[in-house]
């Protein structure tokens, strides 16, 4: 741990664990979270290293609200892509393929837990960060930029290099105990160490030829194994010959094995050559844990730039490959994107069927806060939503935009409230859960934030659950203030904009033919005129008795609904009592005196009384 740096609250656009879901950055709504899965993460991340792919996560995960972040890094990404820069970042992508982990790598020889070979990956890694160092300044960033930075972070410390160079083997063993780390000429007495053993062959040839000389047995053999050692055998016919300094070791069938003073010299040196010289390259190897340890710094330095330009790289190489534009800041509050696109969506319907996705317009500003949306299930408002959330998160982040035009006045939080879920383990139903996320949006959210809630409501009673999605809009219009994107089925929701001015109505179009129906997927102005929800079920394979029911019992519906009294204006004050004269039975009753008639009187008043009800 180098350095502590608080997380303060105000610093960072708030993502809850709802939006993160809901807007699938890391993983699918089904759980999915490998690479190939369609989330953003995996669209955005064609990284070369595995530090950059962590980076962009952590830049994904915690946009800043300050926008002087992403302007620099959409500066930079201008360099790599511009005419100044043209093909750079293709060259540093080159650069960077295949590098090492530095910044594990960095961490682990901090703990002291690093392997022989990690450190090689390093030393080459280090070669590779001086190349990028000289490419990057060649692309002349600006005093103060964020490549300027990059360049001289990444220049790789004075002698680590050279030291990994001179300590290491060019390919050591996977571990330190295995021996084969150290390199040659880095100590006297390991390489007299591993000359004993490299010697050891040359050594025995030369006894036994000397041997045989003196002895006159042509047949000697000077040999070893793991259980007796070095040894001298003699074939039981030339017994007669061996020299009175030769010990027996050994007796076999055939031959006797013999040593001598000199071999058993040699013997212990070189059995345990071996050992002392493990021991030597394990001491070594920590000297040179020793040695790196004031390197560590810059060396996580260096690994933060190389993951900073390698995500750099891969935001620029995706901006051209998909046509993203860069957007722009203001300080008033806004939200306009001009041909919006959602990414993910739009990459998905390139690569299963080439086919083009439908763009729309955003447009939320200080007059127009609320859209309430209508629409076809299927038609696309879900996705609409989506997308307006996944271009704000990206513009903040400094990424470039699935749009032609995208200006972002100031965010501090993305609330999403979608889809239908439940919390068994936590006792909490569908709709439960669903009330809670949308108090807690209620409490939270502020007149920067981005609000989307799809179908509120739904969990419950028509009149409930339409209640609560009047009250819940109205809180959000006069109250939070928030940009508020609205989608329901409710009808008789788009009434509310008559009533509250920063309210407007939203429709996704579609066309039918017959008993079919075409999803245009494209927003326009204005409530939707139906739902189509019996043609969606027709899309979906329900069987046509029970849509010729349905359709029937649609008719019947919408026959009562028209020759029923008056709709009620949810967003209207409840009605005083209109004050009014006492009524004709009133009058009777005032006018009895009960304790003064006889029983033949109070049944006359009875029946008059009786005569007084109005008729039906």
């Amino acid at each position: 741990m180098q350095r502590v740096q608080v997380q303060r609250s105000d610093a960072l656009i708030d993502l809850p664990a709802s939006t993160r879901r809901n807007l699938e950055l890391t993983q699918t709504l089904r759980g999915e979270s490998a690479s190939d899965s369609p989330t953003l993460f995996a669209l955005l991340d064609t990284c070369m290293t595995g530090m950059g792919s962590r980076l962009l996560k952590s830049w994904l995960l915690s946009p800043p609200r300050d926008r002087q972040v992403a302007m620099d890094r959409l500066q930079a990404q201008a360099v790599l892509r511009g005419d100044s820069g043209a093909g750079a970042w293709g060259g540093l992508r080159e650069q960077l393929k295949g590098a090492s982990d530095v910044e594990r790598i960095t961490a682990r020889t901090a703990l002291r837990q690093v392997r022989p070979r990690e450190l090689v990956a390093l030393r080459h890694a280090l070669a590779r960060a001086g190349a990028l160092s000289v490419q990057v300044q060649a692309l002349q960033p600006e005093p103060g930029s964020l490549l300027a930075g990059m360049a001289r972070w990444l220049t790789p410390p004075t002698h680590c290099a050279e030291l990994l160079h001179m300590a290491l083997l060019e390919e050591p063993a996977a571990l330190v105990r295995d021996g084969g780390v150290i390199a040659d000429g880095l100590d006297a007495e390991l390489d007299e160490l591993r000359g004993i053993q490299t010697n050891c062959d040359a050594f025995l040839l030369d006894l036994e030829t000397r041997e045989k000389e003196r002895t006159g047995i042509a047949n000697l053999r000077v040999q070893f194994n793991k259980v007796h050692g070095f040894y001298i055998e003699v074939t039981q016919g030339q017994l007669d010959k061996v020299p009175d300094d030769y010990r027996r070791r050994q007796t076999l069938k055939n031959a006797e094995r013999f040593i001598t003073p000199e071999l058993k010299t040699f013997e212990d040196k070189a059995l345990s050559a071996q050992e002392r010289a493990l021991a030597r390259e394990k001491w070594l190897y920590e000297g040179l844990l020793d040695q790196l340890q004031p390197f560590v710094p810059a060396l996580t330095e260096l690994a933060q730039a190389m993951a900073s330009l390698d995500v750099l790289c891969a935001l620029t190489e995706r901006s051209l490959t998909l046509n993203w534009c860069a957007p722009e800041f203001t300080k008033e509050p806004c939200i306009e994107i001009r041909q919006g696109r959602h990414p993910v969506v739009e990459a998905r319907l390139a690569q299963m069927s080439g086919a083009s996705f439908i763009a729309n317009d955003t447009v939320l500003g200080s007059k127009q806060r609320l859209q309430i949306i209508t629409g076809p299930n299927m038609g696309g408002k879900s996705t609409y939503m989506r997308q307006v959330a996944l271009i704000v998160l990206l513009a903040s982040i400094g990424s470039h935009v699935p749009a032609s035009r995208c200006r972002l006045g100031p965010i501090d939080a993305i609330h999403t409230r979608i889809g239908a879920a439940d919390d068994l383990a936590n006792a909490q139903s569908t709709f439960m859960l669903e009330m809670t996320e949308a108090a807690q949006i209620l409490h939270s959210a502020t007149p920067h934030s981005l609000v989307l809630m799809d179908e509120i409501g739904r969990g419950t009673s028509t009149f409930d659950g339409l209640a609560l999605a009047s009250g819940i809009a109205t809180h959000l219009h006069n109250k939070t203030q928030a940009f508020a994107l609205f989608a329901t089925h409710y009808f008789e929701l788009t009434e509310f904009p008559a009533t509250h001015t920063a309210a407007v109505n939203m429709h996704v179009s579609a066309a039918e033919s017959g008993a079919s129906i075409v999803f245009l997927h494209e927003l326009q102005p204005g409530p939707a005129s139906k739902s189509y929800g019996v043609q969606v079920a027709r899309l979906a394979g329900m069987p046509g008795a029970v849509l010729n029911h349905a359709r029937h019992a649609l008719s019947a519906l919408e026959a009562g609904a028209s020759e029923s009294r008056q709709q009620v204006d949810l967003f209207a004050a409840p009605p005083e009592s209109e004050a009014t004269g006492p009524s004709p039975i009133e009058v009777a009753l005032a006018q009895i005196n009960p304790d003064a008639l006889s029983p033949r009187e109070a049944l006359d008043a009875l029946y008059a009384l009786q005569r007084l009800l109005p008729k039906h």
